[in-house]
């Protein structure tokens, strides 16, 4: 039987483990949806895991796990990464130019860093080191907002691995302003407006995201499991 790139295709197994108000979780179906790779979606319990993913993750026992044909894929970025290279013909995530990609690589390690675990510090922290979180959470979303500038997207005009590393994080922006004390939509307008832009002409993000509201109630169903909220 001849090679049949589409046949092959369509045996491939694509499983993944993740959790609905994961930000890393999001940015694995946004870029499964960019590249039209159908998979299989599994939700855990990460107060009870199940035993395929702590096989599958033995190291971490974290979500997102991406599982292809037996082999597991584990941490967003080298997830979103792995994806890119594995499905190569449709929409490609990483710049082609060797500098561009390094930068992209540079500013996605940037919100790994910062704008999540700041953002975490946000809603499970109080006093001096909430402040001192209020503050540098602030000053890196300047940063991001700096290096997206007056482009429709992080890589100029096509959606890429940046848009697709920073946009889960939208829907968390409600949360980050109730207990941060923050107004996003005031302070950057760039970054709310670029927000906006994916969620309208992306249907792999608009269907990725889960509602704000809904996250703002799983933060609070956190604030009580830490003992901050009754």
């Amino acid at each position: 039987m001849p090679n049949n790139p589409t046949m092959a295709k369509q045996e491939e197994e694509v499983i993944l483990l993740n959790l609905w108000a994961s930000m890393y979780g999001m940015r694995v179906r946004i870029a499964l949806a960019e590249k039209g790779v159908s998979y299989e979606y599994r939700e855990e319990d990460l107060r009870n895991k199940s035993q395929l993913l702590l096989e599958m993750n033995p190291v971490h026992k974290k979500v997102p796990v991406l599982i292809h044909n037996g082999k597991p894929i584990c941490e967003s970025s080298i997830i979103v990464e792995y994806i890119d290279e594995v499905w190569k013909d449709k929409a490609p995530l990483f710049p082609s130019d060797t500098y561009d990609k390094a930068r992209a690589r540079f500013w996605g390690d940037f919100i790994d860093k910062k704008v999540f675990q700041i953002g975490r510090k946000l809603y499970t922290t109080i006093g001096e080191e909430h402040e001192a979180a209020r503050k540098e959470f602030m000053d890196s979303l300047k940063l991001i907002e700096g290096e997206l500038g007056d482009k429709p997207y992080f890589g100029g005009e096509s959606f890429g691995y940046l848009d697709v590393s920073l946009i889960p994080f939208h829907s968390w922006f409600h949360s980050y302003e109730t207990y941060g004390k923050l107004n996003i939509q005031q302070d950057f307008p760039k970054l709310i407006a670029w927000g906006k832009r994916c969620f309208q002409n992306k249907e792999s993000v608009s269907n990725a995201l889960p509602d704000s509201l809904k996250v703002l109630a799983f933060v609070q169903f956190l604030r009580k499991r830490f003992g901050l909220d009754e």
